[in-house]
């Protein structure tokens, strides 16, 4: 079981490699003054939906997708859907012209919640001279790889829509192969976040492996002083035993010299240390000294 989204990119009728951005919603305040005091930059995503079930009676729809039959669209009411988020972009569903199948994109089980597959559905409008409401712009393939590549606090970020929906198809980010067995979501571009089941908490079944893995480190350190240096980091490897071979697999495609940061001694969280450490002995484990304590590795407690 898994809900669906609809993701839409709608191409700029007078410049074929720009597509249409929303601005999204900041998140709701926390009641917290340390927290709400921080004010992060603007996002920019596809414009996105939930897609639901047709019901009652299916209708013969008034428009049609292109490649609709690779996947089973037939269930769900995909014309409303865009009408929603045309009209949103204060466009009629008749300006976008063709729609198209552009992918399905399936996300891995995060858990507790039902996964979320999105559909990505391509358009583009026939009226150049259509006027953008406040809070649209167009966007190229790399204006948005620039913001990505270039992070700073006040500039425009891009959000997981483009990233997985179409950058990832285009931009080679890393060298490093994830193991094909393994399912995975890459946002950022080079932060791989693969959940693996471990001995979490109910009603979570998985915990994070998140793996930074980028195509060159640089030796030069400046001025700055760094507790460790590697050319690769993986973050809080807790899977369950029976998923200690997927794991070392990981661990084997790294790079020998492999920094392992533990954020907490939870064993959601170090439960697989062990097989890094016989995978390759040579890697860095970095904690704080507290939770070095809790898992043994050499302070006196």
């Amino acid at each position: 079981m898994a809900n669906y989204n609809v993701a839409l990119i709608l191409k700029n009728p007078l410049n074929d490699s720009e597509f249409l951005l929303v601005k999204q919603t900041p998140p709701p305040k926390f009641n917290d003054e340390e927290y709400d005091s921080y004010v992060d930059s603007d996002l920019w995503d596809l414009p996105a939906i939930q897609l639901n079930h047709i019901q009652g009676e299916k209708s013969e729809p008034t428009i049609s997708i292109q490649g609709s039959e690779k996947i089973n669209l037939g269930k769900f009411d995909i014309e409303s859907a865009l009408n929603q988020i045309v009209e949103q972009l204060g466009f009629g569903v008749r300006d976008g012209g063709e729609w198209k199948l552009w992918k399905c994109v399936e996300e891995p089980e995060f858990g507790p919640g039902l996964t979320i597959h999105t559909v990505y559905i391509m358009g583009k409008l026939l009226d150049g001279n259509q006027i953008l409401q406040e809070g649209c712009k167009w966007m190229s393939t790399q204006s948005c790889i620039n913001c990505l590549a270039e992070v700073k606090p006040s500039t425009d970020r891009v959000g997981p829509l483009v990233v997985i929906g179409l950058l990832n198809d285009l931009v080679q980010w890393r060298k490093w192969k994830v193991p094909p067995t393994l399912s995975y979501q890459e946002y950022p571009p080079g932060v791989i976040l693969v959940p693996m089941q471990s001995r979490t908490a109910k009603p979570f079944l998985t915990t994070n492996l998140i793996v930074f893995a980028p195509d060159s480190v640089s030796d030069d350190c400046g001025n700055h002083r760094f507790v460790a240096q590697g050319e690769a980091l993986i973050v809080d490897p807790g899977c369950r035993s029976e998923f200690h071979e997927e794991l070392l697999k990981v661990v084997a495609s790294l790079p020998r010299k492999l920094i392992v940061f533990v954020t907490h001694h939870h064993r959601d969280h170090v439960d697989g240390l062990s097989i890094i450490q016989k995978c390759n002995p040579d890697a860095i484990l970095l904690a704080h000294e507290n939770t070095m304590c809790r898992i043994g590795k050499g302070y006196d407690c």
